[in-house]
């Protein structure tokens, strides 16, 4: 790794680790390869985090229509705890950062990118959830921003495995000249 490069963990928050509408039973099982990337790279790592609207109302377009279905999900209804990092991370912080999104991608609104531009980043290493649905939109945004992209396998998850190896195979098949795939191991081994 020759790059100026951070560890971007997408939504590694309560909400998915615990039994509620949207946990992701995988999470589990890749949280000690991002807590080993976390806590040896702290300064260098920016939690996302998915943040639900008060109500359905105050999202425009399929938001409205999305949170109408997850209603139970808005912070009008959910434990407000639930939106924070898991506790085995949440002690990183600082040095490691938060980022908050309202959208799958943490690229809407340019502020992640301005941050990372200003600090001259050009890699990202990608861990956490859902590999096919927020992970995919950070991905596909970093490449389009022109960031290298390196997902660690073995520390991205998802509710569906069929999709989750489906997105990955995406990744690694169709992005390989601006996207890595490599295990955790593979990626700590090669600083």
């Amino acid at each position: 790794m020759n790059e100026n490069w951070i560890h971007l963990c997408i939504d590694m928050q309560r909400v998915f680790a615990e039994d509620t509408p949207w946990h992701v039973p995988w999470m589990r099982e890749v949280s000690p390869q991002i807590e080993e990337v976390a806590s040896r790279y702290a300064e260098r790592t920016v939690f996302t985090r998915f943040i639900t609207p008060e109500k359905p109302e105050q999202m425009s377009g399929m938001w409205r229509a999305y949170y109408e279905k997850w209603r139970t999900m808005t912070r009008e209804q959910l434990d407000p705890g639930l939106l924070d990092i898991v506790p085995a991370l949440k002690h990183l912080i600082p040095p490691a950062r938060i980022f908050d999104k309202v959208t799958y991608s943490p690229w809407i609104g340019g502020e992640l990118h301005q941050i990372l531009s200003s600090e001259a980043v050009d890699a990202l290493v990608l861990t956490g959830g859902e590999t096919d649905v927020c992970v995919l939109a950070a991905a596909l945004g970093a490449i389009d921003l022109g960031y290298r992209v390196i997902v660690l396998r073995d520390a991205v998850c998802s509710g569906a495995d069929e999709t989750h190896d489906a997105s990955l195979e995406v990744l690694g098949d169709r992005f390989s000249v601006q996207l890595d795939l490599l295990t955790t191991e593979e990626f700590l081994s090669s600083l």
